[in-house]
């Protein structure tokens, strides 16, 4: 469904693996009290899902937008591609975004513009010099991925919670990033919908040689999509390994995530 790419970076290599990012040392706190982030430290690698589970509220999504920029932490470094992108001036940073896709929970969608609108606005913000045949082209081809061609002419509000997310990792597929940031992609869904998306997810990775993060409270996303887990709590990494390793920890409350 996906077309196949060769995208090559230039990242670290620890143990024969290249490091695409790497996060040091991360803290965030929002008013006086709220310490959301704690030092928070972890790699993913190249053509990695990582999974990050956790309560709410003990910093999954704050993390994932400090490493596109919504949020910025107050102390700790985020490299990816081997750049700290907190010390990045402003216009290569913007280049670095390009490389990030974000995939929020709701899809993101502009409500006023059909679906091809809505394509089509992200990739003239980034790609000003195509023509118009060829913004129809990639509009359509990104639509394809995600089995959702005839949804092209539709309103976001005529489309399940299902085809929203759908359209919405179309929007940022259209950019072709090399590493995607999943923010709670299955939830609200219902079953076989979140499993087509977690499948979706897996075709991705496996076609484009994505490099990935995927937040999610959903276990059977998780078991389908991670190739290693880490689990936050209160600011702080609790516990890495695999979904087979973690469903077996002696931490009783790591353990709790897989009951």
């Amino acid at each position: 469904m996906i077309k196949e790419e060769n995208i090559t970076t230039e990242a670290t290599k620890t143990d024969n693996k290249q490091a695409i990012i790497e996060i040091k040392d991360l803290h965030k706190t929002f008013g006086k009290n709220n310490h959301v982030l704690k030092g928070v430290d972890f790699v993913v690698y190249k053509g990695e899902d990582l999974v990050v589970l956790g309560r709410s509220g003990s910093g999954k999504s704050v993390t994932i937008k400090c490493i596109v920029g919504l949020i910025q932490p107050d102390k700790g470094e985020i490299n990816v591609f081997g750049e700290n992108i907190l010390e990045l001036p402003k216009a290569e940073l913007n280049e670095m975004r390009v490389k990030i896709g974000f995939l929020f929970q709701s899809g993101a969608l502009y409500d006023s513009m059909i679906v091809r609108e809505n394509l089509a606005f992200t990739l003239r913000k980034h790609k000003r010099d195509l023509k118009p045949e060829e913004v129809e082209k990639e509009v359509i081809e990104a639509l394809d991925n995600v089995g959702l061609s005839e949804a092209i002419d539709k309103m976001p509000s005529e489309l399940s919670g299902g085809m929203r997310k759908r359209i919405g990792l179309a929007r940022t597929l259209i950019l072709k990033p090399e590493i995607i940031l999943y923010d709670e992609p299955t939830t609200g869904l219902d079953t076989i919908t979140s499993r087509e998306i977690s499948e979706l997810i897996l075709d991705i990775k496996h076609k484009r040689k994505t490099t990935s993060i995927i937040i999610t409270h959903d276990m059977a996303c998780a078991k389908l999509t991670a190739d290693r887990i880490i689990v936050l709590k209160e600011g702080k990494i609790q516990a890495e390994g695999t979904y087979e390793e973690l469903e077996k920890s002696e931490d009783e409350w790591v353990r709790s995530f897989f009951e």
